[in-house]
């Protein structure tokens, strides 16, 4: 991170902050973190619409996972390869692929455990790249919970939740510290929205704040 884009605010006084430009400017310097290689694709993510993937057919999705998604989430090379090579494993059998679609449509948005689980059966997602899936394209209820969000709030001390936090595994996230994280941040979405009088922030745009504050 470049000194000129660093957050003026760390992320523990913002987390109390009541002003609403702090959490703008926060957003903000999400995107002037984002690659100019990778600029494109978050957008398009950005704006994406779940009913067109759940109107896909099973090889139109995985090939949305394949090309669009998977290079979304795993910037790495290397893990983009070793979780490609897992996601190859449903051209053995696609109905399995073809239930898990449908599933994902069909569960009620508030259940975050079924949608955590529902994401975690396509080959090559563990909680943080199905958290990923979710929150792009549900983002009203989910947010990405990965190891950055995780290291970003053990630096607010006041956090209720930090104990949990504190016993979590950032890189291998279970289960339960994935429903824990997406609890933390759709609450803090709904905070935000009470407080500012709007509905425009989402556990989405909460997960992307925390981000802009890795270390």
């Amino acid at each position: 991170m470049k000194p000129d884009e660093m957050p003026s605010t760390n992320i523990s006084k913002l987390w109390i902050s009541n002003k609403q430009k702090d959490w703008l400017d926060a957003e903000d310097n999400y995107w002037r973190q984002v690659s100019d290689a990778n600029i494109k694709l978050e957008k398009e993510l950005e704006i994406l619409e779940y009913s067109v993937v759940s109107q896909m057919s099973t090889e139109e999705f995985y090939t949305f996972l394949y090309d669009t998604y998977f290079v979304w989430k795993y910037t790495a090379k290397n893990r983009l390869t070793t979780t490609r090579a897992q996601l190859k494993r449903h051209l053995d059998d696609p109905s399995k692929l073809a239930d898990i679609q449908k599933a994902l449509f069909s569960f009620e948005r508030t259940n975050t455990r079924a949608g955590l689980e529902i994401a975690t059966r396509i080959h090559g997602l563990g909680i943080a790249g199905a958290s990923g899936l979710l929150s792009i394209l549900f983002p009203n209820h989910f947010g990405t919970v990965d190891q950055f969000v995780v290291k970003a709030l053990l630096n607010i001390r006041e956090l209720k939740d930090r104990e949990q936090l504190l016993r979590m595994q950032p890189e291998s996230l279970t289960l339960k510290d994935g429903i824990l994280l997406e609890q933390i941040l759709y609450a803090k979405a709904e905070e935000l929205n009470q407080l500012f009088q709007t509905d425009k922030w989402t556990p989405r745009k909460i997960d992307k704040v925390l981000w802009a504050y890795r270390e």
